[in-house]
This record gives structure tokens, sequence and C-alpha cells, in this order.
């Protein structure tokens, strides 16, 4: 039986997978015979010269086509897989074998190791981390204190999607120095710590209900929800003066455990948010306390509630204005009980190449028995411009405690101005160079220099 030219050649093609095995099994095959164009030219249906030069044609596109991705395959590290892509399995389970661009079925899984891998792909809530860090060198004229070099905080942000509507968020936080400076041996300064400052589940439902529970950062005005554990985030060297974590020295309660929910507010183009929480508290701030936070247990059966509202203008971008109110029950040791309660407003404007960020607050104070009201009121304006990879900025602060304050006696007066300059040496370096002047009651001033490296990895 006579097999028509084109016929043969593609019967050839499939059964070589490499077309120049076929190419050259057709030249050995009529060198061998080469009556085999004559006995073909010769049948019923002999095609004319214009069809075996179309022929020749397509042969001469088939080889340049194979050649061309054979140089492509040559030039990849990998041999292409026949299979579709999939996501990356942990390295726990890469083998270490090459991959093989046509595997045999000797070297295929079988079906229930397939089924195992499937189990094993966790590619959906493996866990992604993000590090911030900052190098610094501070000196200043307080008596007692040396220019030193010092750690920041090494901060690793870990998240994972643990579902379409559940998520997992944390803050782990490596740092030197002492853990609280109330009552803190002297020899343990340079002694490294870790704290875990955010831990939270989070769920959500849509863009008008979240919830989420563990440790979060308390809704207390706008920088405490704005910046978190990394002053690379930060245009200055440092959080203001209020919003001061607790174990530094700060009069607010940053952190907060309990459970939180925020959203949208159907509010057309004013752009409405909430915040509502409720939690522990924190403790008591004594000399001896030794965690501000109240991550186990709480002092009291009282607990903490936290309400905020703030507007997002659509028609102003970047502008941010709210305010919150924060109600507690301290109750001190030998100490009669005292309720917190803690206003807070806000005003910013944010863009990437300037911002206006101005907060303030009064903390009142009640203990139950006295009839008397402490009040420390507080706020800081802070302001600055980018111009190229400079920034410079100036910060003033305040805040004003009476010397009887139930909680926090010792912080008294504080004021004064911050100037400085940031400098980003690329996306993810940044140097700053900040002037601090801080006026203190009954006490001398402190003038101090602060040089700091900080970046994320």
């Amino acid at each position: 039986m006579k097999v028509p030219v084109f016929l043969f050649v593609d019967s050839m093609r499939r059964r070589f997978p490499s077309f120049r095995k076929l190419v050259l099994f057709l030249v050995i095959a009529i060198g061998m015979n080469p009556g085999l164009l004559r006995a073909q030219a010769n049948s019923e249906k002999s095609p004319d010269p214009q069809t075996l030069q179309a022929l020749l044609d397509r042969i001469d596109r088939l080889e340049a086509r194979v050649r061309q991705l054979e140089a492509a395959r040559a030039e990849s590290p990998v041999a292409t897989s026949p299979e579709p892509q999939r996501p990356a399995a942990p390295p726990a389970v890469v083998s270490p074998e090459p991959a093989q661009a046509n595997p045999t079925p000797e070297h295929e899984a079988e079906p229930s190791e397939h089924a195992e891998a499937e189990r094993m792909d966790l590619s959906k809530t493996l866990l992604r981390i993000r590090g911030f860090g900052d190098v610094t060198l501070h000196g200043d004229n307080q008596k007692g204190d040396t220019t030193s070099f010092s750690l920041g905080q090494l901060n690793l942000f870990v998240t994972s999607d643990i579902s379409d509507k559940f998520k997992f968020l944390s803050e782990i936080v490596f740092e030197g120095g002492p853990d609280n400076l109330y009552g803190q041996p002297e020899g343990t300064r340079n002694l490294f710590t870790v704290d875990v400052e955010r831990y939270l589940v989070q769920y959500s439902h849509n863009d008008y209900f979240n919830l989420s529970a563990g440790r979060y950062h308390t809704a207390i005005g706008y920088y405490n929800t704005a910046y978190h554990h990394s002053t690379w985030l930060q245009t200055t060297t440092g959080r203001p003066l209020l919003f001061e974590f607790e174990d530094r020295g700060g009069i607010l309660p940053i952190h907060n455990v309990g459970v939180e929910a925020f959203g949208r507010i159907p509010s057309g183009r004013l752009g409405l948010h909430y915040v509502a929480e409720i939690g522990n508290g924190r403790s008591s701030r004594t000399p001896l306390e030794e965690e501000p936070v109240q991550n186990e247990l709480d002092e009291n059966n009282h607990k903490a509630v936290n309400f905020a509202i703030f507007a997002r203008p659509s028609k102003i971008p970047g502008l941010q204005a709210g305010f919150s109110i924060y109600r507690d029950l301290l109750t001190p040791v030998a100490q009669p009980a005292v309720g917190e309660t803690i206003l807070a407003a806000h005003a910013v404007y944010s863009l990437t190449n300037f911002e206006w960020l101005n907060e303030a607050l009064v903390i009142r104070h009640a203990p139950q028995g006295l009839g008397h009201i402490y009040q420390t009121p507080g706020f800081y304006s802070q302001i600055s411009r980018r111009f190229g990879s400079y920034r410079p900025y100036f910060r003033y602060q305040y805040e004003n405690a009476s010397p009887h304050e139930p909680i926090f006696p010792d912080i008294a007066l504080r004021a004064g101005p911050s100037a400085g300059v940031r400098f980003d040496a690329s996306e993810s370096v940044a140097l700053k160079l900040q002037y601090d002047f801080i006026g203190l009651r009954n006490q001398p001033a402190t003038q101090g220099l602060t040089l700091q490296l900080g970046f994320t990895f």
C-alpha cells in the first residue's frame, strides 16, 4: 500500500518526539532507497512539484520552530514541566533531585502520594515575615547619662491568611535595655528581652464589620494605631511623649488584651469609621510593677472600654479627623480605686511628600472617696515636608501632670521642641538626625542629639 508523503511525515513525527531525529531518519531512508520518491511520484495521485515544495517548506518551518524551542529550553535553568505550575511547596518537602522535563511512569508519584502532597500544601497559610530594626547613637546633657550606641527594637511583623475570612497578625520584638524602667535593677540594662507586642486573630466579615481578639494597640487618638513598633515607619527618631510605650515611661495604656470591632460607617463621602474595644486595661502604675500590660490576669473585674470614631473625607485625600473616649477602673495597692477617663481628639493631614499631625488629650483620674479629679492635659504637633530624599521635620510636644497625680506622680511637666531631618538612602534604609529640647518642672532642661539608622528587610 502506498502512503502519501505528508501522512508518512506526520506518522514519523509522532513516533519521533525529537524532530531532528525525524529529519535524520528521512534522509537515511531516502539515501538507502532512491526509488522511494519515484514510487510515490508514480502513484495514482502523485503530487506535483508545487506540493512537494510546500511539504519541504513546512519541514523547514517545523525544524526552525524546533531549534527555537530547544534554544529557549537551553537558556532555562530548569526543564519545563508538562504539568501546570503549582504554588511552591515548603522547603522541607522539596526533592533534592533535579526536575525532569518528561518524566516516565516509573518517576511519577503514586496517587496516594499526590493526595498527601495536597494535604501538606500550606501555601495559603504560610507565615509572611517582615523585619524592622534600628541602631542609634544618642547623647544628652542630663547628669549621669553617657553618650552611647544602642540597638533599637528588632521587630518581626508576622502575618498569615488562615482562610478567606480569618487572618493572624503578630509583632515579636527583641530589644536591649530594661524591660521596665520602674524597679528594674541597674545591672539588667544591657540584657535583651523578647516581647510579643501584638498577637491577634482577625475575622473579616465585610467593610462594615471586622472582629479581632488578642493583644492590640489601643485606638486612642491617631498615632498609636498608625505607627507601631518600628522607628523606620516613623518620620522622627521616636514616638511623641504622649504615646511613649508603657515600659518606657508612657502615661497611656498603649496596649490592651481583649477584643475589638472595627469597620466603616455608611456615610457617603464623609468616610466615617468606628472602633469599639473591651479588654483588661492596664494595671496600676507602681514602682514595683513588672508588666503594665495585663496579658494573663486582670487586677480587678472591671474591664476597660474604648470607643473611637473618625472621618476620612473622599474629597480631601490624606485628611483624617476624629475623637475617642476610654474608660477603666484602676485599683492600686493600699490606695483608693481610681476611675480613669481618657478623652482624645486628632486632626492629621498626611500625604507622600507632606504631613501635619495634631493630637490633644486629657487624662482624668478620680480617686474614689476623695472628691477630687486630677487632670493631665497633653498635645503634640508635628510637621514635615519631603524634598527628594530629604525630609526635614519639626515637632512640639507638651504634657503636664499634677505632682499629686495618683497613677504617675513622677511625670510632672515635660514640654519642648524637636527638630531634625530624615534622609532616605534607599527604599529600605533611612538615616535620621534629631535635636530635642525638653523643659522640666523644677529641674534643668534636657538637651539631646540623636543619630539613628533605621531599616526594613
